[in-house]
């Protein structure tokens, strides 16, 4: 007996193209690697849907809010989230710090430097995904996993380079 594929989680992901900024190759591999591992495994309930899925989302910045565009996968309506960033914004800030030192510290700093401060950018990037999963927690369930990985993309929106 073969069991199938779990309904309450995304089959797909987009970006809104005109909310990404250009980036260097360190960002846009971490966006593809969140989309490639959001995909393999997540779970993802919009609160309140008499439906199932698997769903599709579509993620975008308008007017500095972070909309979450959650459809079917045959592209029929459920619900479309904004949410305000001013939230996550300084942990945001904290954590492109913390990259930009990482990403300057694989080049040329010792090993246990780097361990230093991976250690804090997964401390922020923690911070953040559990923050997010508050923020959406009665609009869409997600597991911190799913959370995580959700924040890494809502990051890459607002990397500008």
């Amino acid at each position: 007996m073969t069991s199938s594929p779990p309904v309450n989680r995304l089959c797909a992901v987009t970006l809104d193209d005109a909310s990404i900024g250009r980036s260097g190759a360190d960002v846009e591999h971490e966006r593809a690697t969140a989309i490639y591992d959001l995909l393999e495994d997540n779970r993802f309930t919009p609160v309140g849907d008499p439906g199932e899925g698997p769903y599709t989302l579509h993620i975008g910045l308008v007017d500095n809010r972070l909309v979450l565009d959650v459809k079917r996968q045959d592209g029929g309506e459920v619900v479309q989230h904004h949410l305000s960033l001013t939230p996550l914004r300084k942990v945001v800030k904290d954590y492109f710090l913390v990259c930009e030192s990482y990403y300057a510290a694989i080049r040329t700093a010792s090993p246990t430097q780097i361990e230093a401060i991976d250690m804090g950018r997964r401390g922020l990037h923690n911070e953040g995904s559990t923050l997010l999963q508050e923020r959406l927690k009665d609009k869409v369930e997600v597991d911190f996993d799913t959370a995580r990985r959700l924040f890494t993309l809502i990051c890459a929106l607002h990397w500008k380079g």
